[in-house]
């Protein structure tokens, strides 16, 4: 299919280079039956993989060979199976944080030294419920008239390409966000206070909000690690039964 993203032509890639270890890969098409595409699943749970993540493997081998099917190559799919009829999904469920934990993470940074210089950035996250990509990939040029977030892109990274702008994640991404006066001002003072910056040009996008050290955009990975850091510091000093479960952005 035509305009994939690159984030799934990515995951096509690793899933083929795993192919390659695995015994599956070496099959000729028309050998492979139910129960080695069950023994395969089993396989990749027992090297560590996720369940997601051999969920989704499995969804792209089952449309492989369902191609093989209408190519008259095979007659029946052996990836037309329910992973849980094979695997337990052991996936943790995310929930959102409390109002009462999130005024206790926000009180929190806002009091340390290390993480205080964070506190917007958490503050528009957690008040806009943007994706981390779209929250790196805002410029300063921001409807703060319309006190609106127009999303409509986001910014990414990759160890070939480098810094990349691709669309929002689904459809539904590209949308509008009404600023709460809470994110509001922490736009504003992100725009006040904003380093120097690199002079850049992504996609077309230039003048992105949140910069790194090198004055240059900040990515997904600067956030993960931060939550992380963050999480496991509050944590520190608080009683178990406060304590903050892990936080992806």
């Amino acid at each position: 299919r035509k305009n994939v993203k690159r984030s799934t032509v990515k995951g096509r890639e690793y899933l083929m280079s795993v192919l390659k270890e695995d015994p599956l890969g070496s099959r000729s098409i028309d050998s492979v039956k139910l129960s080695d595409a069950k023994e395969w699943a089993i396989r990749m749970s027992e090297k560590g993989y996720a369940y997601k993540t051999i969920s989704n493997w499995k969804r792209s081998l089952k449309a492989a060979f369902y191609t093989a099917i209408e190519d008259d190559c095979i007659r029946k799919n052996p990836f037309n199976f329910a992973i849980a009829d094979v695997l337990e999904d052991d996936t943790e469920e995310k929930a959102a944080l409390t109002q009462e934990q999130e005024d206790r993470l926000l009180a929190f940074a806002g009091s340390d030294p290390v993480y205080r210089k964070y506190c917007d950035e958490i503050i528009i996250l957690l008040g806009t419920g943007l994706r981390v990509s779209e929250l790196c990939g805002l410029t300063t040029d921001l409807d703060f008239e319309n006190r609106c977030i127009h999303v409509d892109h986001q910014l990414l990274r990759d160890s070939e390409l480098g810094y990349y702008v691709d669309e929002p994640k689904t459809k539904k991404g590209a949308r509008q966000i009404p600023m709460s006066e809470k994110v509001y001002q922490a736009l504003k003072r992100a725009v006040k206070n904003r380093g120097k910056a690199a002079p850049v040009n992504i996609g077309g996008y230039t003048n992105f909000l949140f910069l790194n050290q090198s004055g240059l955009p900040k990515t997904a990975s600067c956030y993960e690690s931060m939550f992380q850091g963050l999480v496991r510091k509050y944590n520190k000093h608080h009683k178990p039964e406060e304590a903050l479960p892990n936080i992806t952005p």
